[in-house]
């Protein structure tokens, strides 16, 4: 990508392109009072054919510096994508522990688990925080603030943020102060979410460049559909209200990402959560109760301008745009039809969705129908856009996708990590367009590992991939009973960023079987310092 010129504007003057500028600190020696000082500035790249096609620099001059200085003190994260790769290598991982549906009565808890080779404390769960409340349904998770407000030195990186998928609670995690060691800041409890917003059923966490905290949700307050978006206050943790138009929330909610620069937010949907939350039902599908679209949003406008039907793509879940913020283009993987499908700007300016890759289903016997989907249940970018990740949940298999070209995604890399069609299980596979045999069972360090890869979350680097293997509480025990019995894992992957590939750290595993007050379910894992499903950059 070139960069032509740099526009720098002083902040009390008018930005050129309001939401799409970063702030920069000022030289040293100043004392900066905040954004309203005069010495802060406004930084911009204008790139080749942006702004009407002109590569004109807009330059507006003022008491500020006449050119950008090198931070001494930003905001949270990266700058850009592509800096975010040279940061510092993970030490420590939180993640999500769940009890609901395992039959232990004890409450969901934060897991915090020591991934530094150099540490006596390696694969170990060091920390562990409980939630003051049982069966809450711990799920994904975000952050007060991230690299959508790097330029603001204000600005700090020291909450997580819990959304609860079944009690609508939120609690705000005091990572700041300890965090080897979090704390529980705040609840928010689901009675003011409820009365305020008439949602419930909260998923995705991202945080906004205004320094808010945006929160999806999957339903109203009874259990039934409603994609709407829960706004709380950065500093505060009040919920201001929801961020759509009043009557204006999709029929269906899950996950989104926003990408300013082209005034566009992208949100998936799952299905009600009075559909889901006991279970998978076939018959729910042949009646249209999950999701089938994909919601384009006015960023500015904060509405819905734009439906897309989505041709093979039942239950579209993770929503993920090319971390470039000037990119017009994206990927959400669809659980149930198995596929990856493109979403991209066309050229008459609006928006539309292709598939680009089809998992083919396997036909068995032994199991709930005659076809087992893949169930891709998440995928990631890495922050250059060069690979693509992503679980089959009930295939067992992880696989990795060269996107240099969006439009035909290359498979680099596959692994699999257990699934229901391993060898010596129930299950047999009569017809499989992919494999000439049946994978085997994974056993790493003595462990019999069981369920499939689900969660995955990628170094900042792009060397290595970590995978959790649990997926919601009620379908774990629909479709994975060992899981329930013998509690999820978290293995780590080794990646070739070069020639593509993956490979099983075999000295890697994190047994949550194991733990003190019972076999858990380990979910969504955040680094501290941020990730490539965290962090958006403006």
């Amino acid at each position: 990508m070139q960069v032509n010129v740099i526009a720098i504007v002083p902040h009390s003057l008018s930005c050129p392109s309001p939401g799409s500028c970063l702030s920069v600190c000022p030289p040293s020696g100043h004392t900066c009072e905040g954004s309203s000082c005069h010495m802060h500035t406004c930084i911009r790249a204008l790139r080749a054919g942006e702004d009407g096609g002109s590569d004109r620099a807009r330059v507006r001059t003022g008491p500020g510096p006449a050119r950008a200085t090198k931070c001494e003190k930003c905001g949270p994260g990266y700058p850009t994508p592509l800096e975010a790769m040279k940061g510092p290598r993970e030490e420590i991982i939180y993640l999500p522990c769940i009890y609901r549906n395992t039959g232990i009565e004890a409450p969901d808890y934060l897991a915090t688990v020591d991934v530094d080779p150099k540490s006596p404390h390696y694969c170990q769960v060091i920390h562990r925080l409980p939630m003051p409340n049982l069966k809450d349904e711990l799920h994904h998770s975000g952050w007060n603030t991230c690299s959508s407000c790097f330029g603001d030195s204000t600005k700090s990186r020291t909450k997580l943020m819990l959304p609860c998928l079944m009690s609508s609670r939120i609690y705000v995690v005091d990572v700041g102060s300890e965090p080897r060691a979090p704390k529980l800041h705040k609840v928010i409890e689901a009675e003011d979410i409820h009365a305020k917003c008439d949602l419930g059923y909260v998923h995705t966490s991202h945080c906004l460049a205004s320094g808010e905290v945006m929160v999806s949700s999957l339903g109203d307050p009874k259990g039934n559909g409603k994609g709407g978006f829960v706004l709380l206050d950065g500093e505060t943790f009040e919920v201001k209200g929801t961020w759509e138009r009043p009557g204006g929330a999709a029929p269906m909610g899950y996950d989104f990402w926003y990408q300013p620069r082209h005034n566009v937010m992208i949100s998936s949907e799952w299905a009600a959560p009075n559909v889901f939350r006991d279970g998978f039902n076939p018959a729910d599908v042949e009646a249209g109760l999950y999701g089938s679209h994909l919601h384009v949003w006015d960023w500015q406008r904060h509405e819905i301008v734009q439906t897309l039907p989505l041709q093979d793509g039942l239950i579209p879940l993770e929503v993920r745009f090319l971390h470039n913020p000037d990119a017009a283009q994206g990927f959400v993987g669809c659980a149930l039809s198995s596929t990856i499908q493109r979403f991209y700007k066309n050229q008459g300016g609006t928006w539309s969705v292709e598939k680009v890759i089809q998992v083919p289903p396997k036909k068995v016997k032994g199991w709930m129908l005659p076809e087992m989907p893949g169930l891709i249940t998440d995928i990631l970018l890495s922050l250059d856009d060069r690979f693509l990740y992503f679980s089959n949940w009930l295939h067992g298999d992880l696989r990795q996708y060269d996107i240099s070209d969006p439009q035909r995604p290359r498979l680099t890399g596959q692994l699999f990590l257990g699934g229901s069609i391993v060898k010596g299980g129930p299950v047999q596979v009569l017809e499989d367009q992919e494999l000439k045999s049946q994978p085997e069972p994974l056993v790493v360090k003595g462990k019999r590992v069981p369920g499939g890869p689900q969660m995955i979350q990628l170094s900042l680097d792009g060397k290595r991939l970590y995978v959790t293997t649990s997926l919601y509480s009620a379908w774990d025990k629909q479709f994975y009973p060992d899981l329930i019995r013998e509690g999820s894992v978290m293995l780590q992957i080794d990646v070739d960023t070069v020639k593509g590939g993956l490979k099983l750290n075999p000295n890697f595993l994190v047994d949550f079987g194991k733990e003190p007050l019972g076999p858990a379910l380990a979910h969504e894992l955040r680094y501290p310092g941020g990730d490539c499903s965290s962090d958006i950059w403006v």
